[in-house]
C-alpha cells in the first residue's frame, strides 16, 4: 500500500473514533483557554477593565442565551436563575475581574501560572464546608509543594527587579479571584440544577456582564479607546474564550474521565507563557522555569489525592479556572 494510501487511511479511521470529538474538543480548551490571557492583555489597550468584563460576558452569555433559546433548551426559574446569577457574578465576575485587573501589573504568562493554584483554593474551601472532604497528608503535601513554587515566584530577586510592586499587588488580587472562583464553584456544585451546564453557564456570563456593567457606570475608568488589536483581542475573547472555549470544555467534560481533562490546568499556561513572549518579550527565565514545574508538581498531587472520585461538575465554573 503506498505511504499516502496509508496515511489517509489511518486518517479515516481517527476520525471514525468514538472519541475523536471530545479528544478534539480538550485540545480546543487547551489552546483557546492558553491564550485568553494575551488577548486580555491586548484587549486591555482598548479597553479599562471593568468596562471590558462587562462587555465581554454581557454579549457571550447573551448570544449562548439566544442559542440555547432557539435550541429549546430548559432555562432555570426562580431560585435555580437566582443561584445562576449570583454563582456566575463570584466565579466569572470576581474570578475573571480579578485576572483582567492583575494583568495591567503582571505578565499574562505570569497571571497564567499565579492562577495554576486555584485548585488549592478549591480542596481548602471543599475541607471548610459541612460534609466537605478532610485534607489528607498527601493533599497538604501537595499543596506545600505549589506553595513553594509561588513562593519562588514572589522570591526577593523577583520583588527586585519589580520595583514597582506590580508582582506582589498582582499576585494578591488572582489570589482574591481564585478565592471567589473557588466559593462560586463549591456553592454553585451543591445546589440541584435541571438546565443543561452550557445554559446556566450562558446565565453566569450574563449576569457577570450585566454586574460589571453596573460597576461600570458607577466607578469612573479611563476611557475607551478603541484599536484594531484591541478590538479584535475583545471580540477574540466572546468567540474563542467564552463561547468556543466554554462549549468544547463542557463537551470534553460530558465524554472524557475529569483526570483526563484536567491536563488543560498544565497546558494553558504554558501556551500563556509562549504567547507573552512572542507578543510581548515578556520574561521568562530559569527561575520562571523551575517554578512552573515545582508548582505543576503540586497541583497533580492535589488533583490526585484532592477529590471524591472522577464527578463532573454541574457548571464549567465548577470545574474551570477564571478564563
Amino acid at each position: 500500500m503506498p505511504e499516502c494510501e496509508r496515511a489517509r487511511v489511518l486518517i479515516w479511521k481517527l476520525l471514525r473514533h468514538p472519541s475523536f470529538k471530545a479528544y478534539a474538543a480538550l485540545v480546543s480548551v487547551c489552546f483557546f483557554w492558553g491564550t485568553t490571557y494575551l488577548a486580555i492583555r491586548m484587549a486591555l489597550e482598548s479597553f479599562p477593565p471593568i468596562a471590558m468584563v462587562a462587555i465581554r460576558f454581557t454579549i457571550s452569555g447573551g448570544l449562548m442565551l439566544v442559542a440555547a433559546r432557539l435550541a429549546g433548551a430548559h432555562l432555570p426559574r426562580g431560585r435555580e436563575l437566582l443561584v445562576s446569577a449570583f454563582t456566575g457574578i463570584l466565579t466569572l465576575g470576581v474570578g475573571n475581574g480579578c485576572l483582567v485587573f492583575a494583568e495591567q501589573w503582571i505578565a499574562s504568562g505570569l497571571a497564567a501560572l499565579f492562577i495554576t493554584v486555584s485548585p488549592f483554593w478549591m480542596v481548602g474551601m471543599e475541607a471548610m464546608m459541612p460534609g466537605g472532604e478532610r485534607l489528607h497528608r498527601p493533599t497538604i503535601l501537595g499543596m506545600l509543594v505549589g506553595l513553594a513554587g509561588t513562593m519562588l515566584l514572589l522570591s526577593s530577586g523577583a520583588v527586585q527587579e519589580d520595583s514597582g510592586g506590580g508582582l506582589l499587588w498582582g499576585f494578591l488580587v488572582l489570589q482574591m479571584g481564585s478565592l471567589g472562583w473557588a466559593a462560586g464553584s463549591i456553592y454553585q456544585r451543591r445546589q440541584p440544577a435541571r438546565a443543561h451546564p452550557i445554559v446556566t453557564g450562558a446565565f453566569q456570563q450574563l449576569a457577570a456582564g450585566l454586574a460589571f456593567g453596573l460597576l461600570a457606570l458607577l466607578v469612573p475608568e479611563r476611557p475607551i479607546v478603541p484599536g484594531v488589536r484591541g478590538v479584535a483581542a475583545l471580540v477574540y475573547l466572546v468567540i474563542f474564550g467564552s463561547i468556543v472555549g466554554y462549549s468544547s470544555y463542557i463537551y470534553a467534560l460530558s465524554r472524557l474521565r475529569v483526570a483526563v481533562v484536567s491536563i488543560y490546568s498544565y497546558v494553558n499556561p504554558v501556551v500563556a507563557v509562549i504567547l507573552g513572549w512572542l507578543f510581548y518579550r515578556e520574561p521568562f527565565g530559569a527561575r520562571e522555569a523551575v517554578a512552573m514545574a515545582i508548582i505543576f508538581l503540586g497541583v497533580g498531587i492535589v488533583k490526585r489525592y484532592g477529590s471524591k472520585g472522577d464527578v463532573r461538575p454541574r457548571s464549567a465554573a465548577a470545574g474551570a479556572s477564571q478564563k
